[in-house]
């Protein structure tokens, strides 16, 4: 299973594209989709979906992990996060991937085994998995690799859960 985990942004999107067969991790590729402050906002999220449709056509992805939002004080930021979080969701549904949203608790009980866990011990946790000599930056894209390993975890207990009925 090849999934693309996503840290939705608009000045910064995190990407994380993570193999995982036979309990076994293999990071594939990660990064930022980064976009100016100065560019108008249409054409900020042209460039998310540019980039973001490039990429999930690189891989044959199986699912697509993404944030689930939750409105902070900034009800500024949130809308804008918002916007840019439904261009992704829609270059993932116009490539067929199956989308699936996770909330930062199940990412950090899925990655750490502690829904309280810091940011740290989280991007710790996905080196280790990842087998990667150090921590993934921009802080974005370790968090999407974060929320592609979760999805592996969340969908291995799904499957398993489906062969224990069968």
């Amino acid at each position: 299973m090849i999934v693309l985990g996503i840290d939705p942004g608009y000045a910064i999107v995190g990407c994380g594209v993570v193999e995982y067969v036979n309990n076994k991790f293999r990071m594939l590729e990660y990064g930022a989709i980064l976009t100016d402050a100065h560019t108008p906002f249409n054409l900020r999220l042209e460039k998310i979906w540019d980039e973001a449709d490039a990429l999930m056509k690189k891989y044959p992805i199986d699912a697509l992990a993404i944030e689930k939002l939750f409105f902070n004080t900034n009800q500024k930021t949130a809308i804008d996060v918002a916007q840019a979080r439904g261009v992704l969701v829609l270059a993932a549904q116009k490539n067929k991937i199956p989308i699936f949203e996770y909330t930062p608790l199940q990412v950090k009980q899925s990655v750490v085994g502690y829904g309280r866990a810091e940011k740290k011990q989280v991007q710790e946790m996905t080196r280790i998995m990842l087998n990667l000599e150090k921590i993934p930056k921009p802080d974005d894209a370790a968090d999407a690799l974060a929320m592609a390993i979760c999805h592996c975890h969340s969908a291995g207990s799904l499957l398993g859960s489906l062969k224990m009925r069968g």
